[in-house]
């Protein structure tokens, strides 16, 4: 992790888009480039076409996808990158965010409001169900990157105040807190919370880890899949797991 770099293509990436576009024009893409500017600083090699896909980054003996959200659009690129090259996604997550809100009338910006809730490298897991079947070729890396970030909403929801159901128009990355990098099975430990018993369902995995419980549902069947962990018996209803020795 290089904060100066980051922070230069921050400086770099923003400027530009905010000059020539402005807030809330580019949606997810700001992320995205700031992301594509740090992880491959040479444009060159930028926007690749490789077979019918084009690739975020090719620099001849690596693919890598900025992918900001939705795993499924990957469902049919990624088979073909994994048989010609390794391919590394990088997952995007706001550790610590605060929300400024645009009046889509007039175009004023609040102040920024630090939101209470702070990302985990754990939310990964919904998108990861998306590529599932894709998870255990040994080409695929999987890069998590905690961001802090601005998050830019139009007032234009359906509650009183407008921000219930609101329009999310952009996120401008403030600073990178942490990478984690997941190459193979044994990385997947990494997203096993240290404060869980060798022991535990997915009820525990929900409380150590702050996901919903559908998400932690989600969470424990990966780990299972890319066999992170195994399925040991039963407590009570439950399923009841333990880290694969």
């Amino acid at each position: 992790m290089d904060k100066q770099l980051f922070h230069k293509v921050c400086d770099n990436v923003i400027g530009q888009e905010q000059v020539s576009m402005g807030i809330g024009t580019l949606s997810e893409k700001t992320v995205h480039a700031v992301l594509k500017n740090y992880y491959e600083t040479n444009d060159l090699y930028h926007e690749i076409k490789i077979e019918d896909y084009v690739a975020d980054i090719y620099n001849g003996h690596e693919i890598i996808e900025i992918q900001t959200q939705s795993f499924d659009r990957l469902r049919k690129k990624l088979p073909v990158f994994l048989n010609i090259h390794p391919v590394t996604i990088v997952y995007p997550i706001p550790y610590i965010k605060w929300l400024r809100w645009i009046n889509p009338q007039t175009g004023e910006i609040s102040q920024p409001r630090k939101s209470p809730k702070r990302g985990s490298p754990y939310m990964i897991f919904p998108e990861l169900y998306k590529i599932k079947s894709l998870l255990t070729i040994p080409n695929l890396r999987i890069k998590i990157v905690m961001l802090n970030m601005e998050e830019y909403r139009f007032l234009d929801g359906w509650s009183q105040d407008k921000k219930k159901g609101s329009t999310r128009c952009d996120r401008i990355p403030t600073d990178i807190i942490q990478e984690l990098y997941i190459e193979n099975s044994r990385d997947y430990n990494l997203l096993i919370p240290e404060s869980l018993d060798e022991e535990f369902t997915s009820k525990d995995y929900k409380k150590a880890s702050g996901l919903s419980t559908r998400a932690s549902t989600i969470a424990v069947h990966i780990l299972n899949y890319v066999e992170s962990i195994e399925r040991i018996g039963k407590k009570g209803r439950a399923y009841l797991y333990s880290r694969k020795k």
